[in-house]
């Protein structure tokens, strides 16, 4: 099998996963929160996924070495997650970021590449993630990075952003959104 055919495969798979896909942010589900004011649901958000620009302060450390801050983000807004958020290249520290190994394909975005950070002696491999060719609806995304908040601590004007549920996830949970999440046990119907 070609690569081209894999990629093929996997594209089928994932569109046939998106079919079955019952929460779509047309209506919040009974199981959801209610949002208190100030507050979003994720169950509002839409799939699929919505971008939008954030000016507040995003800062993404380790320890005490700085690896990006920006007043440019942009938040990737999709049904039961809560936002990732994508930072300009260029606001983040000059080699703090190398290639690692492995891809993975989301049906709206296109292939992903994953990213180290490196930080003095500290290295969390593909903590990181790019792409580098985006699907045209996407393409505000292009020269940005977003990073997995499980190992550097990142925040959001002030705020530190706790992890979303389950390694594969990334979004950056504040006290705006409210869940339940996906990656939360009992959400892999979701």
């Amino acid at each position: 099998m070609t690569s081209q055919d894999a990629r093929t495969q996997e594209i089928e798979r994932l569109q046939r996963a998106r079919a079955r896909w019952r929460h779509v942010g047309d209506a919040r589900p009974p199981f959801a929160q209610t949002p208190a004011p100030g507050q979003e649901s994720v169950w509002d958000y839409p799939r699929p996924p919505r971008i939008e620009a954030d000016s507040r302060e995003i800062v993404v450390c380790c320890g005490d070495m700085e690896i990006a801050r920006t007043r440019n983000a942009l938040r990737l807004l999709e049904t039961a997650s809560p936002p990732t958020f994508y930072l300009p290249r260029v606001d983040v520290r000059p080699g703090a970021l190398v290639p690692a190994a492995g891809t993975s394909y989301c049906e709206w975005k296109g292939e992903a590449r994953y990213l180290t950070v490196v930080a003095g002696a500290h290295r969390f491999d593909a903590a990181a993630w790019f792409y580098p060719e985006l699907e045209p609806t996407y393409a505000a995304l292009r020269d940005h990075v977003a990073f997995y908040p499980h190992q550097l601590a990142c925040w959001v004007d002030g705020v530190r952003v706790v992890p979303q549920p389950g390694r594969f996830y990334a979004g950056w949970i504040t006290p705006e959104v409210v869940g339940p999440f996906k990656g939360e046990s009992g959400s892999a119907g979701w």
